[in-house]
Order: C-alpha cells, then structure tokens, then sequence
C-alpha cells in the first residue's frame, strides 16, 4: 500500500500483543491496516510476563470464573494454532498447610480442570511428595501435592509471529515509529509518524484509530486532539529472575507464599529456571522499570521455603520487569486488579477510536476478535471471524503435533545438531527451511557467533520479522543471549551494525 495520506481503515498504535493481534485479525478480514509502534516489537510489557499460556488458576479466589473459562478456552486454541512456540507443561504444587487449606486447593483444581472444556491436556492428580520423583527436590515437611496443566509460550514471538500474518495479508507494520500527532479531519484520522532512526515523517489518513498501546494507552488518548476517556490503566510492576535449573524433570513448580501469592518456577532455556512474578503498584515511566533487590530477595525467599537446595543472590544470572497494563477497578490489593480487558469506543466527529484498556497474553486473540465486533458498524464489508483455526506462521502442523514434525526437521537436515533442530522448530516451525534455504552442513549457515545463533538465522530476522538491532536478535526474536558469552554478544553486536552499515551504503 502507498503511505503518504493514504486511506486506510484501521490504524493500530502499539506493538505488543493486544495490537499485533488487532492487526493480523483486521487483515485477515480484508481491511487495510497500518501498526506501528515506537519502539521495537514486544519490547515493553509482552516480553517481560511470565511466559505461561493459563487460565490464571488463583483467579478463581477472587471470584473471577468467566475471565478464567475463557482463558481456559483460549488455552486450547492457541495451543492448536501455534504449536512449535506453545506447548502443554505439568506444575506440581507443593501444599502448605500454613496457607490455602487442602480441600480449597482441590476445589479449585477440580473447577480449572472443568471450566474451559479441556481436551488435549491431562487433569490434575494428587501426589505423594516422599515417593513421587517430582517431590525428590522438595522439603521433608512437605508430603503432599497436585499436579495440573498449563501450557508455555514464547511470549515475543507470539507477538511477532501475529505482526508477520497480519504483513502476509497486506497490513504495514512500523516499528521505531511512534505516533507523533493525530486530529479528526473530514470524519477520517489525520497521523504523523516519526522514525526514530532516520527521522522521516509520514502521514496517513485512517477511518479508524486503535489504541492497543498498553501501558501508555492513557498518554495516546491524551495525545491525541479531541479525545477523552473516563478509564484508565493501572500499572502493576512484574519482576522475574532466572537461575540455573535446579532438580530434574521437565515438570515446573507452583509455590505458594506466606502473602499468599503463588510463585511459578518453570524450565527455561534447557538448563536454567525462570522465577516469579511479584505484584507492585508502579507509578514511574513503565520505560523504566527494573527488578529491584527487594523483590529478588523475595523471589529467592519463596523458592527456599519449599526446596532443599538454597538459591542464593549469586545464583541469579539475570532478572527483568514488566509493567502489566490492568484495567483499573478500583481494587486495593495489585494482585486482586482483575486482569479482564475493557474496550471504550469514542465516536465523535465520525472518526472512530477504539481504546484497549487490560488484557493478558491468554486472551489476546479473542480480544482482538471482539474489538473488531466494536467495529463492525463502521466496516460492515468486513470479513468473519477466522483465527480460531488459523496457524500462526510457522505452526502449520498436521494435527498440531511439533514432535513429528520435529522428526522430520531430523531427518530434513540429518548434519545439523539436535539442540538446533529444537531452537530453529520452536522459534520457527514450518518456516525454519527460509532460514536454512539450500545449506547442506553448518558451514552452508555463515558465520557462528556462539551457541545456536549463525548468520542466516540474523538474516532472516532483519529480512522477515523487523530485527534492526543487535538486541532485538539476541533479546526478543530469541533468547541467544542466554547462551553466549560477554565477548561473544559483543562479537555479534560489531557485527549486526557493521553489516547495517555495509547494506545502508
């Protein structure tokens, strides 16, 4: 599509989940789409969760069973759509006496195991901690447990898997581009974006603003002329640490605190775990939240309350943060804020903007399925609803199965090793031959920079799915930089810019 005043139908501000999902869903209906975002894809709230595609099993205490039906709901669908990035992981949950009473616990396990219509992934069952192997790295006091599902996501390349569907059918995404200026004209939107990095404006006209920016939904409303909205967000701090892993199994952990918050301690990245997450009203720049050492502290407090080996601070090889953008319903307790979502559509002058208040990861699709229903009146050509059954790229799976499909990468590619099969089938699934193309040894792949991360794997990153720096390949289309060196990031670094550099000449 053209840019400069264009007409387009729907402008989506914001590159997290909410509006990547938006966008592919508007696209895939037929509309014309433009997304953009300032800063890069998934860089702010939908890379820093917890990476869990759930239900929200401790929202049933706060009475909150539609929101955790539908999560439920959504849990099996993804888990169809996008099987190389989402897959089924057993918790086991230590019982405390001192916390939740046993029978609370079974009740509301019973309810998660029965509310959505779970198919594919196995109910919960009790557990004897002194003789089941998942009990072998668990204190002596504690002796009995539950098991139940839930499943994992990459949450960044959800998002960005969802950008590059809504390209593949016609939208325009922009990153490093934010939305410098937007007014009603003519019932239409004029808006004014600014590259970061060359500094060009451009100018599109849109029958339709969406406003998915998360945390800063409120600081587009009030960027933008002439508009107004009596909701809001609370912003509500997240922190993670990652440690090496610490007892066998590919099963996680669910432990519940003293405060009465649960813990989630998962596998992650093969040898290592990833712990969290806190509840903390936040009220700085969501661009600048960090873990602090109090919540480390407490994160390593409530994982050596249960274990038999001790984490200590040394033991933490990074953390981050996140700023959840939760709709804000006047709860005190941050952790009782209900995580549902609120759409709030302002109509005036004929040039609609539809704001998106809340929201989490498990819901995103049936979000931005029913923010299109807000919008049916004004594109009432618009297709059906279509991404219930539709694979996300790269998760055109037979019976959504990743195991077969990843025997065939084996037998594909009998010379590549076994722990890059895994990375390129998980990240990229189906698509995995574009970045391979027509290599038959390791060699064929370019330069090595350490670990799983080669040159055709960067290059297709800046080709395919937006990466323009060194950290948007290493920190969110993957996680390389979990497993290279100090040197060896820096290594990949010289060489990222100096090869921008080279192709920009």
């Amino acid at each position: 599509m053209s840019t400069e005043a264009d007409l387009v139908d729907i402008f989506v501000i914001g590159g997290g989940i909410n509006g990547a999902g938006i966008a592919r869903d508007a696209a895939g209906r037929g509309l014309s789409v433009v997304l953009c975002e300032k800063d890069d894809l998934a860089e702010g709230t939908s890379s820093r969760s917890g990476k869990l595609v759930h239900g929200g099993l401790r929202y049933l205490e706060y009475y909150e069973f539609r929101l955790v039906r539908e999560a439920l709901i959504e849990r099996e669908v993804l888990l169809k759509v996008a099987p190389h990035i989402i897959w089924p992981l057993r918790f086991v949950l230590p019982h405390s006496p001192d916390d939740r009473p046993a029978w609370l616990v079974r009740l509301g396990l019973f309810l998660y195991d029965h509310l959505g219509g779970r198919k594919k992934l196995p109910g919960t069952r009790m557990l004897d901690l002194r003789r089941d192997p998942e009990g072998a790295p668990i204190l002596d006091q504690y002796t009995r447990g539950f098991e139940y599902s839930d499943c994992w996501v990459d949450d960044a390349r959800l998002v960005v898997l969802n950008a590059v569907d809504a390209a593949d059918k016609g939208a325009l995404v922009l990153t490093r581009s934010p939305a410098v200026s937007a007014r009603r004209e003519n019932g239409a939107w004029t808006i004014a974006t600014k590259s970061i990095q060359t500094g060009a404006t451009r100018t599109f006209r849109a029958r339709c603003i969406v406003n998915a920016a998360g945390p800063w939904v409120s600081d587009v409303i009030g960027r933008v002329a002439g508009s107004n909205s009596s909701r809001n967000v609370r912003l509500v701090k997240g922190s993670h640490i990652i440690v090496p892993k610490f007892w066998a199994g590919a099963n996680a952990y669910l432990v519940q605190n003293h405060d009465k918050r649960v813990i989630f301690i998962n596998p992650y990245e093969g040898d290592m775990a990833l712990i969290g997450t806190t509840d903390i009203s936040y009220e700085g720049r969501a661009e600048e939240v960090q873990a602090d050492e109090k919540e480390i502290d407490y994160l390593i407090a409530a994982v050596n309350r249960y274990f038999k080996q001790k984490m200590r601070r040394e033991d933490v090889l990074h953390s981050f943060s996140g700023v959840r953008p939760l709709f804000d319903d006047g709860k005190g307790n941050p952790s009782a804020v209900t995580r549902d979502y609120v759409f709030d559509l302002d109509e005036t002058g004929g040039a609609p903007l539809l704001n998106v208040f809340g929201g989490k990861i498990t819901t995103f699709r049936e979000l931005a399925e029913r923010g299109l229903h807000r919008l049916k009146h004004i594109f009432p050509k618009m297709g059906p609803d279509w991404t219930e059954k539709a694979a996300l790229p790269g998760g055109d799976m037979p019976n959504a199965d990743y195991e077969t499909f990843a025997n065939g990468l084996r037998q594909a590619y009998p010379w590549m090793p076994d722990r890059l099969i895994r990375h390129y089938g998980r990240l990229y699934g189906s698509r995995t031959k574009q970045i391979v193309g027509g290599a038959t040894s390791l060699a064929g792949l370019g330069h090595h920079f350490g670990g799983r991360l080669y040159e055709a794997e960067a290059r297709y990153l800046v080709a395919k799915e937006w990466a323009q720096t060194a950290q948007d390949v290493l920190w969110r289309r993957t996680k390389h930089y979990l497993h290279l060196s100090e040197a060896e990031r820096k290594a990949f670094t010289d060489w990222f810019d100096a090869q921008k550099f080279a192709d920009a000449a």
